[in-house]
């Protein structure tokens, strides 16, 4: 008969996003979860070298009825993502909603992330907020002081569209210039405008030697491949947004992912991040990768509602509500949603995930 341990649930955590075993999790008990899990290695676990490559989710906010924070069900996400193996977490994002939350709420949504991640897996999160650069600069120390490993800038914050990409790069610079040694990352975030970095500024900034951490949003496939190029031997890590582009990123250096399908079924993301480089899976790497961009489209409408609809029905109490969107979610819209759930049961059983179970 198969013997089962207790762990302590951080002890649960490091095993499973450093060596990638995940076996039959059932979160039963959020404020202290009780886990089992079994000691025999499941078939979400890699080969070899799991920690090459990383799934970093972009964090959601639930939100109470009455629209403040709910703390308690965040406690419960993030208890839900370390289960199914994530290696990071992306607080304060735009999935987080971080434009409808004022600056206390930003860092108090942070500093909870931190605490209850407890130094398991980095955290990093948005800090250039303010509408002067000295603004931006002071709330990237706040911030900061949240303890998390990265302040990420969005690019849209250091030049307006008609600005020249020297003036994106002079506005980041002098921004790295106020902020001592604080390490830094950048995002394409699509909001207030998506700005791309050129491989040009992105390589400019890399030799500052300041920089850590890149979400990418391109899309393009010549642009990503030319910023990992020039991050060999780097430490810089990169993360693709773009669920499409999973296999091409992760197999042409990308660090992992940091896509929103994550905020549906990270137990898949981390699947593809464990074998996108094993020769024996490659058969189910491209057949996964070809599924995920089929459910991608139908996702993303009325995100991130969509998102908390698919995790209410995976167990996580998360009530539907978004500052960002005020209307609710249509009764095809849940249905289509039933039917990527259905879709995401299938993928486990054929790639052999156990999916968290919330009890």
């Amino acid at each position: 008969m198969e013997t089962k341990s207790k762990f302590s649930r951080k002890t649960f955590i490091k095993q499973i996003t450093t060596t990638g075993i995940v076996a039959s999790v059932s979160i039963r008990n959020y404020g202290s979860p009780t886990v089992e899990i079994s000691p025999a290695i499941s078939p979400t676990a890699p080969l070899a070298k799991a920690e090459d490559k990383k799934f970093v989710p972009v964090m959601i906010t639930p939100f109470l009825q009455n629209g403040k924070i709910d703390y308690d069900t965040l406690t419960r996400l993030i208890d839900f993502y370390l289960a199914a193996g994530v290696k990071g977490f992306f607080a304060n994002c735009l999935s987080s909603e971080m434009y409808h939350l004022n600056e206390e709420e930003r860092l108090a949504l942070t500093r909870h992330v931190v605490k209850r991640v407890n130094g398991v897996v980095p955290v990093v999160a948005t800090g250039s907020f303010g509408a002067t650069m000295n603004e931006r600069v002071e709330f990237s120390k706040r911030i900061y002081d949240t303890g998390i490993k990265a302040v990420i800038l969005i690019s849209s914050h250091y030049a307006t569209k008609d600005e020249s990409d020297a003036t994106l790069l002079s506005n980041i610079e002098t921004m790295l210039e106020l902020t001592g040694n604080i390490p830094m990352g950048l995002y394409e975030c699509p909001s207030p405008y998506k700005r791309i970095v050129s491989p040009e500024v992105f390589k400019a900034l890399l030799e500052t030697k300041r920089m850590v951490y890149h979400k990418d949003t391109s899309i393009d496939r010549d642009k990503v491949k030319a910023k990992l190029a020039l991050i060999k031997n780097n430490p810089m890590e990169f993360y693709d947004a773009h669920t499409a582009n999973t296999v091409f990123s992760l197999q042409n250096g990308a660090k992992g992912m940091s896509a929103i399908s994550g905020n549906f079924y990270p137990e898949i993301l981390v699947w593809m991040c464990n074998h996108v480089n094993d020769p024996l899976r490659q058969k189910d790497v491209q057949w996964l990768q070809a599924e995920l961009e089929k459910t991608e489209d139908l996702i993303s409408r009325a995100y991130p509602m969509s998102s908390k609809y698919f995790l209410e029905k995976r167990g996580i109490p998360i009530q539907p509500v978004s500052r960002s969107s005020a209307q609710p979610l249509t009764a095809e819209q849940k249905k289509t949603l039933d039917g990527v759930h259905q879709t995401f049961l299938g993928w486990c059983q054929r790639l052999g995930i156990q999916h968290v179970s919330v009890q």
